[in-house]
């Protein structure tokens, strides 16, 4: 047995000896029908409708309705939504490494240097802002970047620029307004990694001589691999399907891959054709999350953690 069937097992025993065989009985029962009618069926459906041709009701079960690899193959031959593809992937990849930037330092703080009685109260800080609904807070960075909002109103009064500059309808702007909406599942996780290391080796590789640089480098981040592991996957899935933040800070030549499929279920009609288009994007996801894992040379186990 595995250290991770030994640890699984270990935290199954002490469930049941929490909550007693029937109500944990119960409990997975519960959770395996979750999973079961509101993740594993319509993912079923999904792949089923993907590799299905669009038809009218009446041809549906008639000699045209066959699998086909049309739909997928439609993303290949579509200079414009292949481009789009593209795009909404290394966008994903600036706003997680951007976010990790961001968030980093302050998770350091808040779990190795922030004073103890004051940390109730940055944590409080920090969460307020994120209890108001998401479009709100997009909103709010809406009229932040307008080309008559708050921060050209800002720039042009400091001299910086002589007149306002268009922030919104780009890359940037989106970019921008995902990194403030998804930092708290960045925060988090390297928040719970950090706060676990031992204070002690961070003051004896003071002591040897290492700079903050080297310390950062070898002794905080090789511990906060799991934290990180888990904010790079979090922050990147909800970056590549986000479809409020693109929609409302983008334009025209920043479209998200997630209105490409937006469009294709509730505007053009063509459910299998979007369903195709959304399990790619689940493919791709799913890639993310192996490759992270693997990079950061950490297990379900330790992400669980």
């Amino acid at each position: 047995m595995t250290v991770q069937q030994k640890g699984a097992a270990r935290a199954m025993t002490e469930v049941i000896r929490r909550y007693g065989p029937v109500l944990t009985g119960l409990i997975l029962l519960a959770v395996a029908l979750w999973l079961a009618l509101l993740v594993v069926l319509p993912q079923i459906m999904m792949v089923d409708f993907s590799f299905r041709p669009s038809l009218p009701p009446s041809k549906l079960g008639g000699p045209e309705d066959v699998y086909t690899v049309k739909n997928y193959a439609t993303l290949w031959t579509n200079q414009i939504h292949l481009a789009i593809f593209i795009k909404t992937i290394w966008a994903s990849a600036l706003v997680t490494a951007v976010t990790l930037a961001v968030c980093y330092p302050v998770a350091f703080y808040l779990a190795q240097v922030a004073p103890k009685r004051r940390l109730p109260l940055l944590m409080l800080m920090l969460i307020v802002p994120f209890w108001i609904n998401e479009l709100l807070r997009t909103f709010s960075w809406y009229i932040i970047l307008a080309f008559n909002g708050l921060l050209n109103s800002l720039l042009v009064g400091l001299g910086i620029f002589d007149e306002p500059q268009r922030m919104l309808g780009g890359d940037v702007g989106v970019i921008v307004g995902m990194v403030y909406v998804y930092i708290l599942f960045m925060v988090f996780p390297l928040y719970n990694a950090i706060e676990s290391l031992d204070r002690n080796q961070i003051e004896a590789a003071r002591d040897l001589g290492a700079g903050w640089l080297r310390i950062h480098w070898r002794v905080v981040l090789p511990h906060a691999k799991p934290g990180i592991a888990v904010g790079c996957i979090m922050t990147f899935m909800l970056a590549a399907g986000s479809y409020a933040v693109p929609a409302l800070l983008g334009g025209p030549q920043s479209r998200w891959f997630t209105e490409v499929i937006y469009n294709w279920f509730f505007e053009g009609g063509n459910w299998n054709q979007g369903a195709a288009y959304a399990f790619i994007l689940l493919v791709l996801c799913i890639g993310v999350i192996l490759t992270a894992m693997k990079l950061f040379r950490v297990g379900l186990t330790d992400i669980a953690k």
